[in-house]
C-alpha cells in the first residue's frame, strides 16, 4: 500500500476545470490532473432529480497533501458542495509513484 491517492472532482465547465487543475499543480497540491470532458451526471439535489453536463478531474496527490488539497478545492470551486472523493492507490509503477510524491513535496523547488 502506498500513500499516493487519486481524487475525483467534478466541475461545471472547462474553464473551471482548467483553472482548478493549473492552480493545484502550481501550488504542488497535485502532481498531475487529468481533465475528462463531457460526462452527464444524474443526482438528487434539494429534493429533485437533476441532470447536468460536467467535467471530471482525476487529481494525483498524496495523503500528506490531501487536507490542503481538499481545502483549496472548496475555496476555489463554484459548487456549494463539490464532489471530492479520494481513493488510495494500492499499486503502481514505482518510478511513477516516486515522481508523483516528489512533485507534491513541499521541499522541491518549482
Amino acid at each position: 500500500m502506498t500513500q499516493e491517492m487519486i481524487v475525483f472532482v467534478t466541475t461545471p465547465d472547462k474553464d473551471e476545470a482548467h483553472s482548478l487543475a493549473e492552480t493545484l499543480v502550481f501550488e504542488r497540491l497535485a502532481a498531475c490532473v487529468n481533465i475528462i470532458p463531457a460526462i452527464e451526471s444524474v443526482y438528487r439535489w434539494e429534493g429533485k432529480i437533476t441532470k447536468d453536463q460536467e467535467i471530471v478531474l482525476l487529481i494525483k496527490t498524496t495523503e500528506n497533501r490531501y487536507a490542503e488539497l481538499e481545502q483549496r478545492i472548496q475555496e476555489l470551486h463554484s459548487y456549494t458542495t463539490p464532489e471530492i472523493i479520494a481513493l488510495k492507490i494500492e499499486r503502481g509503477s514505482q518510478a511513477y509513484l516516486e515522481w508523483l510524491t516528489g512533485s507534491v513535496s513541499k521541499n522541491e523547488s518549482p
